[in-house]
C-alpha cells in the first residue's frame, strides 16, 4: 500500500469521495502540517495551528495510480480558490497535496502542471512534504457514511461518477509487480495510468541524435529519429510511427478536452496524443509523446540492443 495526503476543504467530503475510488483501502480525516501537537478541531478552527483539514489516503498502486487519485481530487475542488472551498473559509480549508515519498514528486508535479495549463491564473494548491498528520476526532471519521444528509461541498454528481470507476489492474499481478519495480514512478504513471509528464524538462524533448525510440514497457520499436522534429510543444514530437499497426488511437475526453490518445498496440502503454498540426510536407500529423513512455537507443547501440533491422530507417 502507498499513501498520499490530500487537503480539499472540509475533510468530510474529501474522505468520502476518495473512499469510493477502486483501489483505495482506507481514508482518514485529520490535520496536516500543524505547528501545534495533536490539535483539536476547535484549535484548528481558530487558524492558529496552521493545520489544514486533510485526508490520509491509503491505496494499492497495483489497482489505482496516484495520477488517477489526483484527477479525482482536482474535480472536487476549485483549484484557484485561496483558503476557501464551498461555504468553508479559513486557512484550514486551503488545498494541498502532501507527500511522504519523494519518488511521488514527478507524478504530482506533472499532474499539477497539466491542470495548471487550463487556467490563466496561478493555482492555489500547495505541494509540500508532509511534516505531520494527526487523525481527527472519531466523530469526523466516515462522517458522511454516518450522516448521509450531512453538509458536503463536493458535487454529488462526482460521487456517482467515481462509483462507476473500475480498477486499472489487468493481466498477471506478478508481472505488473515486476513492471512496477522496473519502471520509475513517473514511467509507471504515464504508461499505466495515462499521466502526462511536464513539458520542456522531460528526457527526450531536446534529443535529436540518430536512433530509435522503443516502448519503455516491452521494447517494441515505435518511432525513429528521422521522423522526430522540434515542434516547440515541450514533448518529443514525431510525424509518424514506424508503422501504423504498432499504435492504436482512441478518443480521450479527460481534462475537459477532446483529443486523440495514442497507445502502443503491444503493451497497451499510454504514449501521448496525436494532433493535426504537424508539418504539411510530412503528412500534417504531430505525435506528441511522453518521454517517460519511451526508451531511446542511439544508432551506434542499435546492433547490440537487437534493433539492427531498423537502422535503415534511421539512416534514410
Amino acid at each position: 500500500m502507498k499513501t498520499i495526503y490530500l487537503a480539499g476543504g472540509c475533510f468530510w467530503g474529501t474522505a468520502y469521495l476518495m473512499s469510493l475510488v477502486p483501489g483505495v483501502g482506507k481514508t482518514t480525516a485529520g490535520y496536516a502540517n500543524s505547528i501545534v501537537d495533536n490539535p483539536s478541531y476547535e484549535q484548528v478552527c481558530t487558524g492558529q495551528t496552521q493545520a489544514a483539514e486533510t485526508v490520509k489516503v491509503d491505496y494499492d498502486p497495483d489497482e489505482v495510480g496516484l495520477s488517477t487519485l489526483l484527477r479525482v481530487y482536482f474535480k472536487s475542488i476549485d483549484p484557484l480558490s485561496v483558503n476557501r472551498q464551498g461555504n468553508d473559509c479559513g486557512t484550514q480549508y486551503r488545498t494541498g497535496i502532501y507527500y511522504t515519498d519523494a519518488s511521488d514528486i514527478p507524478v504530482i508535479e506533472a499532474e499539477v502542471a497539466t491542470l495548471g495549463r487550463r487556467y490563466r491564473q496561478p493555482l492555489a494548491i500547495e505541494v509540500k512534504p508532509l511534516v505531520n498528520f494527526y487523525p481527527a476526532e472519531e466523530y469526523h471519521q466516515d462522517y458522511l457514511v454516518k450522516n448521509p444528509g450531512g453538509y458536503c461541498h463536493v458535487n454529488p454528481e462526482l460521487f456517482r461518477e467515481v462509483r462507476q470507476m473500475k480498477k486499472t489492474a489487468s493481466g498477471n499481478p506478478e508481472s505488473r509487480e515486476e513492471l512496477r519495480r522496473r519502471l520509475t514512478p513517473l514511467q509507471w504513471e504515464v504508461t499505466q495510468n495515462s499521466a502526462t509528464e511536464r513539458p520542456y524538462i522531460n528526457e527526450y524533448d531536446h534529443e535529436f541524435r540518430p536512433g530509435i525510440y522503443v516502448d519503455i514497457v516491452d521494447g517494441t520499436p515505435l518511432f525513429v529519429s528521422s521522423d522526430k522534429y522540434d515542434s516547440g510543444c515541450g514533448w518529443p514530437a514525431f510525424t509518424r510511427p514506424i508503422d501504423d499497426s504498432l499504435v492504436k488511437e482512441s478518443v480521450d475526453t479527460s481534462h475537459g478536452l477532446v483529443r486523440t490518445e495514442v497507445r502502443s498496440a503491444g503493451a497497451d502503454s499510454h504514449l501521448g496524443h496525436v494532433f493535426n498540426d504537424g508539418p504539411t510536407e510530412s503528412g500534417g500529423t504531430r505525435y506528441c509523446i511522453n518521454s517517460a513512455a519511451l526508451k531511446f537507443i542511439p544508432l551506434e547501440e542499435m546492433d547490440a540492443a537487437g534493433y539492427s533491422e531498423y537502422k535503415k530507417l534511421v539512416d534514410k
